[in-house]
């Protein structure tokens, strides 16, 4: 690709510098050339006007009072610059200056009042003049013409032009310089967020992402800057994760091997004999560390977008009430109570039933979790618009406002000093986010009305069969088949 003349420039400073003192020197030079075109013009008629008042002054006089020529004639002629001819009633030349009879004098003598026109080079302007009422002769006052036309008004104004050249170009000059100047100055504020930028860009390279470019504007410039500053943010939050990540993980990882290790090293040295009670433990720290395994290969899996959903017309109630079945049964203590207030009628969602059942599993565990005893969990959920608001409430102490935003994050914990075995890995509302997000619906988590805690998500209606209701229920898989799914 051919190189542009501006891109040999080093710098946007160059670059303007330059845009900038050529679009002077074009409007300078237009410029001279409009007003020097513009004081010809005036020039010229200028000069016509004082032809016609020389005319008028030889032609008063010109003759006497009887008609015959003045004994001033001479005189009054030779002190008139331009060329002069003076015409008896005849046609015949009186006296000459420079100047032939012209070939319209017949129109003069004729009683035109004036006659003008070129001839030889010159431009004529003759008066008739008049005693008692006839024409005793005829006074002609030239000049140079223009050239006629546009190339002579050209030519004059070039003309004029180079008479006065050197204050043209004192003045293109004094007009560069300002101008120079001025783009300098312009150049440098609208270069320095560049500059800044390019500078904060190899901070960010070596792993500083704490530069920030400050911003001062709103045009485009500005608008990159702020543009900067977020993508050095969000860089920033993603490097603090990436850690958090692998310290987390090794963490989670090193605290079941470890305790596995222990026992082992124990059975190896007799500490411990190979019972029921030991052996179970040891099969609970494996079953742990497969979980959290599990997990890790789960969010990666949905976070790269490789699980492919099953979308299908599901109904919500018997779904959530098949998953508060399964919590009940993990916790048999029955200290907190369970609401499904899922209507029946509430229309199908379009969703993977699977998944949709490990996002309600996640979120009820987390909300048994932290519901005190004798408290209560419920599932809500209604049709908003074309969406369907699922919403699960307890009465524990709720989330403080400024951990909502951050609570689906990898092992993101709001109370850091609680034990791992007491509120989880911390993955589980990070998965319940990405199958959320894979089925085109959003989550969230606010304060509840009454106390507690509210994760709430919504999905697409699939409005496939209409409500579901008593016997017209159908299983997932004959939906499939019915509507093609």
């Amino acid at each position: 690709m051919a190189m542009r003349p501006l891109d040999r420039l080093p710098s946007i400073r160059a670059k303007l510098g330059s845009v900038i003192v050529f679009a002077v020197a074009v409007t300078v030079l237009i410029m001279y050339a409009t007003v020097g075109f513009a004081l010809h013009r005036y020039q010229n008629d200028r000069q016509y006007r004082e032809l016609a008042l020389d005319a008028r002054l030889v032609a008063a006089a010109a003759f006497d009072t009887s008609g015959l020529p003045s004994a001033n004639l001479k005189r009054v002629v030779a002190k008139v610059g331009a060329p002069v001819v003076v015409v008896d009633p005849y046609g015949r030349p009186l006296i000459s200056k420079h100047l032939a009879v012209p070939p319209t004098v017949e129109r003069a003598l004729a009683g035109a009042p004036v006659d003008t026109g070129e001839a030889g080079g010159l431009q004529y302007y003759g008066i008739p003049v008049t005693r008692q009422g006839q024409v005793v002769g005829v006074v002609y006052v030239a000049r140079r013409a223009d050239g006629g036309g546009l190339a002579g008004a050209v030519i004059d104004t070039l003309a004029l032009l180079h008479s006065v050249w050197w204050q043209l170009l004192l003045a293109g000059a004094v007009s560069g310089a300002i101008a120079l100047g001025l783009s300098r100055v312009l150049a440098r504020g609208m270069t320095q967020p560049l500059r800044d930028m390019a500078h904060a860009a190899q901070r960010l390279a070596r792993g500083d992402y704490a530069e920030r470019v400050p911003v001062q504007s709103r045009d485009e410039v500005g608008r990159l800057a702020e543009s900067f500053n977020t993508m050095a943010r969000d860089l920033g939050n993603l490097e603090r994760l990436r850690r958090d990540l692998v310290a987390n993980v090794s963490h989670e990882l090193k605290t079941p091997i470890t305790a596995l290790r222990a026992h082992l090293e124990n059975l190896m040295d007799g500490v411990e004999q190979p019972d029921r009670t030991t052996l179970a433990v040891m099969l609970d720290q494996a079953d742990r560390l497969g979980r959290l395994v599990e997990q890790l290969l789960d969010l990666s899996r949905l976070e790269s977008g490789l699980v492919p959903l099953e979308l299908e017309p599901l109904a919500l109630a018997p779904l959530v009430h098949q998953v508060g079945r399964e919590i009940a049964l993990a916790r048999p203590d029955g200290m907190i109570e369970f609401r499904n207030e899922v209507p029946g009628d509430l229309p199908r969602v379009l969703a993977d039933r699977e998944r949709i059942h490990q996002v309600l599993f996640n979120l009820l565990d987390n909300a048994f979790r932290f519901t005190p005893a004798g408290g209560s969990v419920a599932v809500r959920a209604e049709r908003v618009g074309d969406e369907c608001e699922v919403s699960v409430e307890d009465t524990g102490p709720g989330i403080p406002e400024e951990h909502l935003p951050l609570v689906f994050e990898r092992f993101y914990r709001v109370d850091s000093g609680r034990a791992r075995d007491a509120g989880g890995t911390g993955i589980g509302l990070a998965i319940a986010r990405s199958v959320v997000d894979a089925h085109g619906g959003r989550i969230w988590a606010e304060r509840a009305p009454g106390g507690g805690s509210a994760f709430r998500f919504v999905l697409p209606l699939a409005d496939v069969l209409g409500p579901i209701g008593g016997a017209q229920a159908a299983r997932p898989s004959e939906l499939r088949v019915k509507e093609g799914v």
